[in-house]
């Protein structure tokens, strides 16, 4: 009060209107301090129901997280923060999610990686009355690099999801929910792999690439690597079509024949089957070689590349070719690019999930997950010898790379 009587006593003008006011704001100043101090913060909860699984590699699945505020005080800024762990096996871009509070477009909610953790916070707070709750749409994905550009190495079987309630700009989280959402991804497969003799009829068997995730996917691109004595036909409209064989620059031994047609879409739970009829000419050295499927998501301008799923490879027996059988001479020239010649033959995904049991021995690259280092780059490729016929040499190493690890 010494500072005030201070005032009020160099002042001639003041008069006693003037003084009762000016009285009256010194003594209702303190009281609005005190309630601004009494006030107490609103107390929120938050519950998190995360997707059962995704799709490595695949499209977005859809989620909710519900925030509440089960206090008596009204909140203006409710805040919601994610933290998302997949260890170490995930590049920078491989981790996406979205979000969206009215309306149907989606926005992003930006995410950094510190160490094997994705941090995020929806760029939008929002108000929550006492007793009031609000229930956000989200979206998770593990796209694993962008569309033509998929990451090559790298993965998770689960992600740890964090999911964190605050107010203000304190930071402090008032709650929180822990989910663990499982990864999977596409699986390629044979069935019915018969043996067969150097120039004969043919082998006829199946060839599958399964979506068992509840992410669909786009730009899938699936692959049936065989020897390059090879003639591969494939069954559409009743009729045998001849493929093309895709040959990378670096590889050109190697041989790969489209299962599906050049990014191709799976809706989730589905498959993409076809049935194939491999014939080998004359000249196939005797011997084993083998057959071996796989399937490229995003892959880019060189085939072969991309998030890679392969199946386990199954073993033919080429037999010498007997007197008076009719051999084919030739096999189709191969095609450096990536895009089948043949779009008609690609399969139509359906509901069935089953790919029949792989006949023969099998041996190279299994659906088994590889171990990555902390470079990133995969501990497993596909060895020259699952792409071996018997005495003829190796036909190249392709570095197939695994799809993600296990922890």
């Amino acid at each position: 009060m010494n500072s005030t009587a201070r005032t009020l006593r160099s002042s001639v003008t003041v008069t006693g209107a003037g003084l009762l006011l000016a009285a009256t704001g010194a003594v209702l100043a303190p009281s609005a301090t005190a309630a601004t101090t009494d006030s107490q913060p609103p107390a929120l909860a938050v519950s998190t129901a995360a997707p059962a699984e995704i799709g490595l590699a695949g499209q977005p699945v859809e989620f909710t997280t519900t925030a509440s505020n089960v206090g008596t005080e009204d909140t203006t800024s409710a805040r919601l923060i994610y933290h998302i762990d997949g260890g170490a096996g995930l590049p920078p871009n491989a981790v996406s999610l979205q979000y969206r509070l009215s309306g149907t477009a989606w926005k992003t909610v930006p995410l950094t990686l510190t160490g094997t953790q994705f941090s995020g916070e929806l760029p939008e707070s929002f108000a929550l009355a006492a007793a009031q709750s609000r229930t956000v749409q989200l979206r998770l994905g593990l796209p694993m690099g962008t569309p033509h550009h998929g990451d090559s190495n790298g993965g998770a079987d689960h992600l740890k999801l964090n999911t964190l309630i605050s107010y203000g700009t304190s930071g402090a989280a008032n709650d929180t929910d822990e989910d663990t959402v499982k990864v999977d991804g596409l699986t390629a497969g044979l069935s019915g792999v018969p043996t067969t003799t150097a120039g004969g009829p043919g082998v006829t068997f199946g060839a599958t690439v399964s979506n068992p995730t509840a992410s669909a996917y786009e730009n899938v691109t699936g692959v049936l690597f065989t020897s390059r004595y090879a003639t591969v036909q494939v069954l559409s409209a009743g009729t045998w079509k001849t493929l093309k064989p895709i040959t990378a620059g670096n590889e050109p031994d190697v041989y790969g024949f489209a299962i599906t047609g050049k990014d191709s879409a799976l809706a989730a739970h589905s498959d993409a089957a076809a049935k194939f009829r491999v014939t080998y000419l004359k000249n196939t050295p005797a011997g084993k070689t083998t057959v071996h499927p796989c399937a490229f998501v995003n892959e880019g301008s060189t085939p072969f590349t991309g998030t890679t799923f392969c199946g386990a490879s199954a073993s033919i027996t080429v037999k010498a070719a007997t007197s008076g059988t009719s051999t084919p001479t030739t096999s189709a020239t191969p095609s450096t690019s990536a895009t089948p010649t043949t779009p008609s033959t690609s399969p139509t995904a359906t509901n069935t999930t089953s790919s029949g049991t792989i006949s023969g021995t099998t041996s190279g690259t299994t659906t088994q997950l590889a171990k990555t280092g902390s470079s990133g780059i995969s501990a497993t490729t596909m060895t020259a010898s699952g792409l071996i016929t018997a005495g003829a040499g190796t036909l190249g190493l392709i570095a197939l790379r695994r799809r993600r690890t296990r922890a």
